[in-house]
């Protein structure tokens, strides 16, 4: 599957860990990254400073589904069952 232009989902739904520029420690779950464009496209996609975690998504169609929104909803859901079920694992670094 190619990544779907204006959708930007992986960039919002999940939480990413890793620094990014402009947000150095990373990005809470539903929290726009500070490099997603108004049309939904990465400002820093084939930079060298593009996070490996974002370098290494691949768009599927089980996380994509047929639009954004359901990536959105998709996204999420894993986001959800993948969290440590104890809040006080879940602060960001800067916490």
């Amino acid at each position: 599957m190619q990544c779907r232009f204006g959708c930007g989902a992986c960039c919002t739904a999940p939480s990413i860990t890793s620094p990014i520029p402009g947000m150095p420690n990373g990005k809470m779950a539903g929290e726009p990254c500070i490099q997603l464009l108004d049309d939904y496209r990465c400002a820093i996609f084939g930079d060298a400073s593009r996070p490996k975690v974002c370098t290494d998504f691949t768009a599927e169609e089980y996380a994509c589904g047929n639009n954004r929104e359901e990536a959105i909803t998709i996204l999420t859901l894993m986001e959800v069952d993948t969290s440590p079920t104890h809040t006080s694992l879940l602060k960001r670094k800067d916490q």
